[in-house]
């Protein structure tokens, strides 16, 4: 099966690793939004022995993706945004079909 995966890097503030493990782990906040939209395969959450955290985002097609961040874009960027009051810096590492 072929499916579209998004991989992230995030530095997270001092403090905040609690909170941030809350939001985008793999039955956090993100998550469960995102089991709303059809094609939503699933999300992990890895940390880093450097202390930084990878996520990875699953569906079943870029499309499936694409067509959820564009009919949940208000929630999307709310969440978003609250996202950055718990990383120093978060990076899209790639987009690739797996």
């Amino acid at each position: 099966m072929r499916m579209h995966v998004i991989l992230w890097r995030f530095r997270v503030r001092p403090s905040r690793e609690a909170e941030f493990e809350a939001a985008y782990g793999d039955d956090g906040t993100w998550a469960r939004f995102f089991r709303s939209g059809e094609g939503f395969v699933g999300t992990e959450l890895m940390r880093g022995t450097d202390g930084t955290y990878l996520t990875i985002d699953r569906w079943v097609s870029r499309s499936a993706q694409q067509a959820f961040r564009v009919a949940n874009a208000r929630r999307y960027a709310q969440l978003d945004a609250a996202g950055l009051a718990l990383t120093i810096e978060e990076q899209l590492v790639a987009e690739v079909e797996a």
